[in-house]
């Protein structure tokens, strides 16, 4: 006898009852957590169908640039789309899917590829990495907790490193998005901690910027509250600079550089673009690479504590390929 009968093609159209009337074109979440769109009017207890796979145009967080490609999530509150993932938001908010087009800051409505996830090239939560702990006295560390790497100075008055460099890298031209999660839980109490996050031809064993190839966001931490960008390709040199976007202890902070083109790498904070008119900041067009993802925490000798948490991702792309 027939074991199996088809009820309907589950692919991207589902049944869904609604508890209460929604109107056509509304994002919905399943009970599964895909997102779905409703495409007719329904009444509360009606049955209807939901469309999960698809390119929709939807309402777009004003203020932020989405790059093709990108993770995006629904932001429940404010009925649009957003590029800034909900970590420590307690509101109903759920992924939506992929930025199906490069979006200006200024565009109110963009194209989404529901349910659609990046592959990316590295993700710190899985793929294999190289850590280096320096120091001559005390317990620095750097574990692996919930999709997070957390690192630690310990309070010993000593020069420390931890890092974390990635053991997969990259082409210069590969046109690569570098994605981190940033949280620092307890910053340094004297200036005497940095912390470097980007793209780097290699890891250094105290000193970030003595690194030759790398563009990073940088934080000082124990000296003031700023988030700076830096560049060198080993013969264009920015130092550090002040994004005037600034951090908060325990608030997760999304950092994006876009390295579509090597000779003007973008520098985004929360999906905000910084430092977009300060020279050469990004140039790192003569770098020979390869080029490795890089976390780097280090203190100059001090018995300051500090803790971050960090999630490091990498996608790269065929040059104009669609989402």
């Amino acid at each position: 006898m027939s074991e199996a009968i088809k009820y309907q093609d589950c692919g991207s159209t589902l049944d869904y009852t609604p508890t209460a009337a929604v109107t056509g074109g509304e994002v919905v979440q399943l009970a599964d957590g895909r997102a779905a769109v409703l495409p007719v009017d329904l009444a509360s207890g009606a049955k209807g169908a939901a469309e999960t796979e698809g390119i929709f145009t939807v309402p777009k967080t004003s203020s932020q640039v989405w790059i093709q490609g990108g993770p995006i999530w629904w932001d429940h509150s404010a009925n649009a789309a957003t590029c800034n993932e909900p970590i420590g938001a307690g509101d109903k908010d759920f992924y939506l899917g992929t930025a199906y087009d490069d979006e200006l800051a200024a565009t109110t409505t963009a194209k989404v590829n529901f349910n659609v996830r990046p592959k990316y090239v590295i993700d710190s939560t899985q793929d294999v990495g190289a850590t280096a702990l320096v120091l001559t006295a005390g317990t620095p560390d750097l574990v692996g907790r919930g999709g997070m790497m957390h690192a630690r100075f310990s309070a010993t008055a000593e020069a420390q490193k931890v890092d974390w460099l990635s053991g997969r890298s990259f082409a210069l031209g590969s046109n690569w998005v570098l994605e981190a999660l940033v949280n620092v839980v307890e910053t340094c109490d004297a200036d005497v901690g940095d912390l470097s996050i980007g793209v780097a031809n290699a890891t250094h064993a105290s000193d970030a910027d003595s690194i030759a190839e790398s563009a990073f966001f940088h934080f000082d931490l124990g000296a003031d509250l700023n988030i700076d960008a830096e560049s060198d390709d080993g013969t264009t040199e920015v130092a550090a600079t002040d994004t005037t976007i600034d951090f908060a202890v325990g608030t997760p902070v999304r950092l994006t550089l876009d390295g579509r083109d090597p000779s003007d790498v973008k520098y985004y904070v929360n999906g905000v673009e910084v430092l977009n008119a300060t020279a050469n900041l990004g140039n790192i067009a003569l770098a020979v690479g390869p080029l490795f993802a890089l976390f780097h925490l280090e203190k100059s000798s001090n018995d300051s504590p500090g803790q971050v948490q960090c999630r490091v991702r990498v996608r790269t792309m065929q040059e104009d390929a669609q989402a």
